[in-house]
């Protein structure tokens, strides 16, 4: 059976490459593009976000208690509690729907209820604060003020529904066992999640490039002296596991999404999209919010996006649709999240996104 497999493989490589169109226009050109999407996602996001992202992940499974995790976040918690934590810790986080997944993967791995979990990954891209004050100042209050009810409000709604479609036993694998070993001080932990978040929020700011980078490799130099000195040896090993683990398995799905959806956004012209777009109906926020889900946006650039589609006659509703699916999934997110989730429960938050950011974009368009 491996044998065949392999064979099926090779074959199947072998003859992509002899009929690989090298040389038409099309081809080239989305090629082109996917290994510039790439680029830019390596040299803008991967050492300043993602990274950065990875260590905090490794930290939340080795330095937070599972017990408080499941306390607050857990199947269990009040849901005014677990979700107002949920939507807020995503809120204070200028990240993009790939740099959220490890931190979705590590505090799901601590014990969060799916719901709350689910929460904060949508939250994490979609209600940003640096985003919402730029969509105010670029877009208009409108559609700035329809960003802010609607991203907060389908962050709760679309983890209650993943609640209410798989249901969660409070008991069994959420139970905690204590541990008799010696703790890590309190201050040191403080510190380091202080530095490391630091690099996440400074990121996120419109602020002078040089004064940016130099807070970044400040915090990131703390962050690195804590680990070395103020933890213990032991916990300083787990943490570097988990951070290994996390990128292990999260960083090559999203190169290849990255490289995928690099292709796919130069094989659907701008013209398509505004020629869907200029109407607010049923289909133009469906097909706007499938669009936003599937490509790729880097953190804030889906506002000069939809400047540039609204000047060219996109309706209101549709691009509202867009504001809230695109900076809340991606194919490469999509890739990430299976790893997780398994595939049911993916793509049922993938057409949870699409429906609600969809029925959000129609209302509004119908409002305004």
């Amino acid at each position: 059976m491996e044998t065949r497999n392999t064979f099926i493989i090779l074959a199947a490589v072998f003859l992509a490459l002899y009929f690989m169109p090298v040389g038409s226009q099309l081809f080239d050109g989305a090629i082109l593009n996917a290994f510039s999407l790439l680029h830019e996602y390596a040299t803008q996001h991967v050492i300043t976000c993602l990274i950065p992202a990875m260590f905090i992940a490794g930290a939340i499974s080795v330095f937070i208690k599972k017990d408080a995790v499941i306390k607050y976040m857990g199947p269990s918690a009040k849901k005014y509690v677990s979700y107002t934590i949920a939507s807020g810790s995503g809120a204070i986080l200028a990240v993009c729907s790939c740099t959220v997944l490890p931190l979705f993967a590590s505090i799901r791995k601590r014990g969060a209820g799916l719901g709350p979990a689910v929460t904060f990954l949508f939250s994490g891209p979609a209600i940003n604060i640096t985003a919402m004050f730029l969509t105010l100042s670029v877009l208009g209050w409108q559609i700035g003020a329809a960003r802010i009810v609607a991203s907060i409000a389908l962050s709760i709604l679309v983890g209650l529904t993943m609640a209410f479609i798989f249901k969660e036993s409070p008991s069994g694998k959420w139970k905690v066992k204590k541990s008799a070993e010696k703790k890590d001080s309190k201050l040191y932990v403080s510190l380091l999640f202080a530095s490391l978040v630091g690099v996440l929020l400074v990121n996120g700011l419109q602020i002078n490039l040089l004064v940016k980078y130099s807070l970044m490799a400040a915090l990131s130099v703390a962050a690195a002296l804590v680990g070395v000195f103020g933890m213990q040896r032991k916990s300083s090993k787990e943490w570097m596991k988990h951070t290994w683990f996390y990128a292990r398995k999260l960083i090559p799905l999203l190169f290849i999404g990255v490289f995928i959806a690099g292709v796919v956004m130069f094989l659907i012209p701008d013209e398509f999209i505004r020629s869907v777009a200029g109407e607010n109906t049923i289909i133009s926020n469906v097909a706007v919010s499938i669009f936003g889900a599937f490509m790729y946006f880097s953190t804030l650039t889906e506002i000069p996006i939809l400047q540039a589609l609204i000047a060219k006659g996109m309706h209101p509703g549709p691009a509202l649709a867009l504001l809230l699916s695109g900076p809340a999934l991606s194919l490469p997110s999509m890739l990430a999240i299976r790893a997780f989730l398994g595939s049911r429960k993916t793509i049922a938050y993938v057409l949870l996104v699409i429906i609600y950011s969809a029925a959000a974009g129609l209302i509004f368009g119908m409002l305004v």
